[in-house]
């Protein structure tokens, strides 16, 4: 690829792509039915109850659009709730799955229509009451990738919610592909500068940094609000906020993770914020102050097999900036996607649309195209890595890395290797 992707954004990231990669004919290809996916299961001992808000913050215009006199956000909310009966949340608002599916997979080499985005259930149900024997619950803010929607954590977000912690996701708009609020209103990133030479594209990601901070920052206010019991400012999606849900953040723990530029916000906002505790970053490079002057706090980075602080600067003059407790622990087989969503997704994809697109070329005489191979470049976004142990060990470390610090929760995961991620080691 032309340009790096540890922090680049999504979208430049699968533009980057030469056509050899993707074939032009299986982006126009479209699957007679459409292919079901699936998130892997929580592994923590509670059933998930989630939430999505709009937000609005009135004190400041939209950074991005400065014609817009307030910033408006969609956050999601998961936690640990009781058992019940309401619906499973959709992966994707129906509006941003469809949106998804004409605009952010083609780039992946899945055609329009090929797969259904919008079928797709999580684990947690809407609206679900607070899981009172939970206790007060610790707080993790999580930012995606530069581009990529909130939903796109949703595999490592809702188990860590069902181990016990309050995790908030947010879109921030008009950068995130798209975004779906309340009314049906779907609002799109902006366009892409023409020319993403370097020094534009670092351009574009510092002004993201700076209002993804203070993004982060406005939903820790609002959370802050709620664990008080106060109102905050924005209402729930289907207009009612869940039973126990006020007065059960604990304000006392908070922790911030993010992949790609969203990890690099975390660690910002773990250097600049004093109420986060600690941070996790997903394998992004880090951007704006940060990168110079690292942290005090608990920091762990995880990284893919080709990220290491030698061929990235920010990650060299972090680490050696940080003060506090720190790990670094490299994924054998892993590519940038694998800490996002994409991960458990595209290999499901990929081992389903050589047959969905064979049948589709039922019919056609001229037998020209070869429906057998899969257009998906799964290893380019995802790597070689096996996707179950991949999500397996992100899940173990993430979750003992939070339980460490924000519960203080003694774990050995962290001091020698464990034989159950042989894939994983640690960077001294």
């Amino acid at each position: 690829m032309p340009v790096k992707t540890y922090a680049a954004p999504l979208a430049v990231a699968a533009l980057a792509l030469t056509p050899a990669t993707v074939p032009l004919h299986a982006q126009q290809q479209q699957a007679r039915q459409a292919v079901m996916v699936t998130l892997p299961a929580p592994g923590g001992p509670h059933p998930v109850g989630t939430v999505a808000l709009r937000l609005v913050d009135r004190s400041r215009r939209d950074p991005l659009v400065r014609s817009k006199p307030y910033r408006e956000l969609m956050v999601s909310l998961w936690y640990p709730a009781q058992s019940g009966t309401q619906p499973l949340a959709p992966h994707m608002a129906p509006l941003a799955a469809a949106d998804w599916d004409r605009r952010s997979a083609p780039p992946m080499g899945i055609a329009k229509g090929a797969v259904d985005w919008a079928a797709t259930r999580t684990a947690a149900r809407t609206g679900a009451p607070v899981e009172r024997g939970a206790g007060r619950l610790p707080v993790v803010l999580f930012g995606s990738g530069d581009g990529g929607p909130r939903t796109l954590g949703t595999t490592l977000v809702q188990d860590l919610a069902s181990r016990g912690y309050l995790v908030v996701t947010v879109d921030h708009t008009y950068e995130a592909d798209q975004v779906e609020f309340p009314g049906g209103r779907v609002v799109r990133a902006l366009p892409l500068p023409a020319k993403l030479t370097p020094r534009v594209i670092a351009a574009l990601l510092e002004r993201h940094a700076r209002a993804r901070l203070a993004d982060m920052r406005f939903v820790l206010d609002q959370v802050t609000a709620l664990g008080q019991g106060r109102a905050i400012q924005g209402r729930a999606a289907g207009g009612e906020m869940p039973a126990g849900l006020r007065g059960a953040p604990d304000l006392t723990r908070v922790g911030a993770l993010g992949q790609s530029l969203g990890g690099s916000v975390a660690a910002q906002l773990v250097h600049d914020d004093p109420r986060v505790d600690a941070g996790v970053n997903l394998d992004g490079g880090y951007v704006g102050p940060v990168a110079a002057t690292g942290v005090a706090r608990p920091f762990l980075q995880l990284a893919a097999q080709t990220h290491t602080r030698d061929n990235e600067p920010s990650w060299k003059s972090f680490w050696r900036a940080s003060t506090g407790w720190k790990r670094e622990l490299r994924f054998k087989g892993a590519a940038h996607g694998s800490f996002t969503d994409l991960q458990a997704l595209l290999p499901q994809i990929a081992a389903a649309l050589p047959k969905a697109q064979s049948e589709a070329q039922d019919g056609k005489q001229d037998g020209k195209q070869d429906g057998k191979q899969s257009a998906v470049p799964v290893a380019d976004f995802v790597g070689t890595i096996d996707p179950q142990r991949s999500v397996a060990a992100q899940r173990a470390y993430v979750g003992a890395f939070f339980d460490l610090h924000l519960r203080g929760k003694p774990t050995r995961l962290f001091q020698e290797p464990d034989s159950r991620f042989p894939e994983v080691s640690r960077i001294p």
